[in-house]
Parts: C-alpha cells; structure tokens; sequence
C-alpha cells in the first residue's frame, strides 16, 4: 500500500503494519489509514491544536476501523445495502475500537477518538449521540477527513469518487454530519489522491 514517507516516518512498524491490516481488511488498495492521517493533521494545523494532540489523533487515524477488523464481519465487503440488523451491529465497532486500543496500551486520547470518530454534528452519530462542539476537534477533523479519503477510493459496491464529486458530497453535509468550519477549512484547497497519494496543501 502507498503511503506519506513523512507521515509514516513519525510511527513505529507495528503501528503501520496494523494499520495496513485494517486497511486490507477492509479493502483499501491504497494506505487508507495514512491518508486520514495526513488529511487530519494538516486540518489540525490550521486549527492551531497542540502537537501532541496532533499526534494522538494520527495514532487514532491509523487504528479508526480497528474494531471493524476485530468484530471480522463478512458483510463489510459485501456488495449490497445492510440489512438492520447489520447496521446495528456495525455501529459498534468505534466502541469495540476503543476496547483494543486500550488493550494495545494506547492513551486514553486515543481511545476516545476511535470512539467518537462516527458522531455527528447534529448528534445523529454514534455511539453516544454527541452533537456540535460536545464532540472534541480532532474527533471532528477525523470524522470529515475520514468520509473524504473514503470517497476517494473505490469500495465494495462503490466506485470510486471524483474530487469535484467527493467535495460536494462534504459541502452537502455541512451542518448535519460535519462541523462546517472543518468543510470550510477543506473546501478551500485542492486536494485529491488521483495516483494513490494525496496531493494539495490545507
């Protein structure tokens, strides 16, 4: 899988090497997990938020979906709609997510990313139903830079998006799913994975 030099410069092998199991798993050709990293820091940045916060919400990018790979469920890469008991079921992977971390021996931080990252700023996410400023920065910053880099790639029963197309998509949801100043913040610049690597500045 491709992936930043700089970004993964900054983590040790075990941390990459789950996250690229995670990524496999769920059936990302490219560093999926990097991708969001890189994305949400370069938001941080701009937000002015502390280094180590930065660097606890990197950490949380690379492991996001680690619950998903631990609950092992076929229809992850199904190629059809779930059914609602599936939904259900999905929707507790951010929490199974935190109990790993924990066991991983990651910061609290950390874990309660992986926790938040599916709330919504309306407070229509999960797992705990937090809404606007109740979700933490870097939960929210992961939650759009997550949703973009998704778009950007082709998924089981997905083609792959355009930038144009997967900019919309964010500026459609500003407001419901995400903090509009963080849309703001991307809509502004250019950014796209055209090769595989993310290309643009924030």
């Amino acid at each position: 899988m491709q992936g930043s030099t700089k970004t993964q410069s900054q983590f040790d092998d075990k941390l990459l090497d789950l996250s690229s199991r995670i990524d496999e798993f769920e059936g990302y050709r490219h560093a999926h997990g990097l991708r969001i990293a890189e994305v949400a820091d370069a938001l941080a940045v701009r937000f002015n938020m502390a280094a180590n916060d930065r660097f606890f919400m990197q950490q949380a990018a690379l492991l996001h979906d680690i619950g998903e790979m631990k609950m092992a469920r076929d229809y992850i890469r199904t190629n059809r709609p779930l059914s609602e008991t599936e939904r259900l079921d999905m929707q507790r992977h951010p929490v199974v997510g935190e109990q790993e971390a924990a066991k991983l021996g990651y910061s609290r931080g950390v874990q309660l990313l992986i926790r938040w990252h599916h709330e919504w700023w309306n407070g229509m996410g999960y797992p705990d139903g937090l809404s606007g400023e109740e979700i933490p920065l870097a939960a929210r910053i992961l939650r759009v830079a997550d949703t973009y880099a998704a778009m950007m790639e082709a998924r089981p029963g997905r083609e792959r998006l355009t930038t144009d197309a997967a900019k919309t998509e964010i500026k459609n949801l500003a407001g419901i799913e995400f903090d509009p100043s963080i849309v703001k913040l991307l809509l502004q610049h250019d950014l796209n994975f055209e090769d595989g690597n993310w290309h643009g500045s924030i």
